[in-house]
């Protein structure tokens, strides 16, 4: 494939190429260079993109594939359909130009199982690299996640699928010394994991105090186990503490390093992560949909606050920004419950959580926070994959890299809405056929009409005795 007349944006560069033609071999990128040095026989596919422009395939940091599996109703419906979930989100993250994902959440082997079929290409989707569940943590029906819907399914079902979420690397790990750690650490990347994500702090959320799971001995044993096998480490944290121990421990990446409850990054540990060159995820929000989290959620806003000051505050401390949102996949179904109206997470056009577009979204928010335009496009592309030691194939548009591009309309680094004008999506030097993803709509498919017994039983709903009460005295 040669691709001729558009402006390169190739990452590395600190100005667009002019005037420069693509060269893609196989999967990979040949050359870049003046279109006049380059010949072209019977089987070139070539490409005029005059007046475009090209820029390496997007990223993200974090995503949940299956991360509505977390939702007991999910969880239970869709038992013997995990791999399709993982397909699904893995096609529309493709479809919206992240050409690589990093999920850092979810059952080891469905999302194993998706990656090697996305590899193998017997199934297309977004390049997918995973974690598998988070070390130290306990599986979906837990105090980590939802213990009361364990309550409801029985011990038998769930322990087999709390087993399925933390098999070897669950809570037991935080009784262990380092050395013992270091051993389970081992067992579970020998199942064939991409990387390890532990949890520097429990994942409590509205607990009223905060705990290291590890301490700072056995953290710095899990990274150093992970270098040793040759992966990358990364830690979950959500206090100051918690990614203080988590840098010092040679963390390469720090999930939302941006939450830390109530209280600001102190200026000891901006300057830690900006001089250790400590990937630094951030979360940030638009200012319309800060202001209507503000306005509307049940969230502590001494929380929210803190961390969009630490998002500017990372900004201005130098430090190496990636990309990233819990990106996941809820449905239009799932996303009429009344329950997630008033979650940060609420469905809308600047949800920061959507996997489709929240990507968009960080671009704007980084944008209106004044991170400049080549660093952004860096934020989404090459430091994310610097941090996951991905950057010898990924992350840049040179020669021997893999043939990973967007083809935008118009030029993105004159506004950040610009990466919303998709055009063409190239992964593996081949274009995407976008119109076709996702393959098979689970979620993602338009909410059904009601079913003739739902119809039958809204009927007679009213029926019982919590509608009027016959004496107020006994209606509570």
């Amino acid at each position: 494939m040669l691709i001729t007349g558009a402006t390169i944006i190739d990452g590395v560069a600190a100005k667009p190429l002019e005037g420069k033609a693509l060269w893609i071999e196989g999967n990979r990128i040949k050359a870049i260079a003046p279109r006049a040095e380059f010949g072209t026989h019977s089987a070139t596919q070539v490409l005029d993109l005059t007046g475009k422009f090209i820029i390496p395939g997007l990223m993200n940091a974090n995503v949940h594939l299956m991360g509505a599996v977390l939702l007991p109703g999910v969880l239970l419906r869709y038992m013997d359909r995990y791999e399709e979930l993982v397909a699904e989100s893995a096609q529309i993250s493709l479809k919206n130009g992240l050409t690589t994902v990093f999920d850092t959440l979810g059952m080891r082997r469905p999302l194993m199982a998706v990656r090697d079929k996305i590899n193998a290409g017997v199934v297309p989707g977004a390049r997918v690299f995973c974690a598998g569940w988070i070390v130290g943590l306990d599986g979906v029906l837990s105090l980590d996640f939802n213990q009361k819907a364990k309550e409801g399914l029985g011990p038998v079902l769930g322990e087999e699928l709390n087993g399925m979420c933390a098999e070897n690397v669950g809570p037991a790990l935080s009784w262990m010394s380092p050395q013992q750690v270091a051993q389970e650490i081992r067992r579970y990347i020998a199942k064939g994991i991409d990387f390890v994500k532990y949890a520097s702090n429990e994942h409590r959320w509205g607990d009223p105090t905060t705990s290291l799971v590890f301490s700072p001995r056995v953290q710095a044993a899990i990274v150093e186990e992970t270098h040793r096998a040759g992966l990358t480490a990364q830690a979950h944290t959500s206090s100051i503490e918690s990614l203080h121990v988590a840098v010092e421990a040679g963390c390469d990446l720090i999930q939302h390093a941006n939450i830390t409850g109530p209280f600001p990054i102190p200026q000891e540990t901006l300057e830690l992560i900006a001089r250790k060159k400590t990937g630094a995820v951030l979360f940030p929000f638009t200012r319309k949909r800060y202001k209507w989290i503000i306005d509307t959620c049940e969230v502590d806003r001494a929380y929210l606050r803190t961390a969009e000051a630490n998002c500017e505050n990372l900004l201005a401390a130098g430090a190496k920004l990636l990309l990233a949102n819990d990106g996941v996949i809820l449905g239009p179904t799932i996303a009429s419950d009344p329950w997630l109206g008033k979650s940060w997470m609420a469905p809308g056009d600047d949800n920061l959580n959507a996997l489709d577009d929240g990507h968009f979204l960080w671009l704007q928010a980084m944008e209106e926070k004044g991170m400049p335009a080549m660093e952004m496009l860096r934020a989404a592309t090459v430091n994310i994959a610097a941090a996951y030691g991905k950057e010898a194939d990924l992350g840049t548009l040179q020669p021997g890299k893999i043939a990973d591009l967007l083809v935008l309309a118009k030029n993105p680094l004159a506004a950040a809405a610009n990466y919303r004008g998709i055009e063409r999506v190239i992964k593996d030097g081949k274009v995407v056929d976008r119109d076709a993803l996702p393959q098979v709509p689970i979620l993602s498919k338009p909410v059904q009409a009601p079913t003739e017994e739902v119809l039958a039983y809204r009927e007679h709903k009213h029926v019982g005795r919590s509608g009027f009460p016959m004496c107020p005295l006994c209606s509570s």
